[in-house]
């Protein structure tokens, strides 16, 4: 029987299936500061209109290497945002996507030719490109869940204003409880210091700060 983690309840009995599985987890694990990871999500707009958010994330550090906000995506679209966030490799070497049929020989050919390898996703496994996935659900719970977007770009600026405040300010416990822009510790200044609170995102979170006494 496969050990339970993480993943427990998605991988089957069957020793072959837990093999691969383990792999993929020790692939991302070893190769965590060169992956990037791509996906798309929806959003209904006020007036029900579907919007489709697409986004680049690095592994190592969590930070968002772009975004933005269509309601018509094509091949063409997914490969243009792909120079803005991937005009050259760098130091990454893989890109994870699923199977979405967006995403065809048109992306993988374009991301070869920047130097980077593309690896699949398998079908139904949306665990494989967790990173991507875990950053859409907070990005639900902590901002989409409350605010309802007009349009393209109401929802561009307030996905934004979010990737803003959880490169600087929102800690990651895969980070060490450090923000991918990292967020050295603040230690109290003095026994007189008071706590301060900054709001982040028109009041949804919250940044808290010391101050020293006047």
């Amino acid at each position: 029987m496969f050990r339970k983690g993480p993943w427990s309840g998605i991988f089957a009995a069957s020793g072959g299936v837990a093999i691969r599985a383990k792999r993929w987890l020790t692939f991302l694990s070893n190769h965590r500061e060169v992956i990037a990871a791509l996906d798309f999500f929806t959003i209904p707009s006020v007036t029900f209109k579907q919007l489709y958010g697409f986004f680049v994330i690095e592994h190592g550090r969590r930070r968002i290497l772009h975004f933005n906000v269509t309601r018509h995506p094509t091949t063409e679209w997914v490969v243009q945002q792909l120079r803005e966030a991937l005009p050259e490799a760098g130091k990454l070497r893989y890109v994870i996507l699923d199977r979405d049929a967006t995403f065809n020989g048109d992306v993988l050919a374009f991301l070869k030719a920047t130097g980077l390898n593309p690896k699949r996703t398998s079908i139904q496994s949306p665990w494989q490109n967790g990173i991507a996935e875990r950053w859409v659900g907070g990005c639900r719970r902590e901002l989409l869940d409350h605010v309802v977007p007009l349009n393209e770009e109401h929802l561009r600026r307030l996905v934004r204003e979010y990737i803003s405040y959880f490169h600087e300010d929102r800690i990651h416990d895969s980070l060490g409880k450090d923000a991918p822009n990292r967020r050295p510790v603040q230690n109290k200044p003095c026994p007189e210091a008071t706590v301060v609170s900054s709001a982040r995102l028109g009041g949804l979170h919250h940044r808290y700060s010391w101050r020293e006494a006047a």
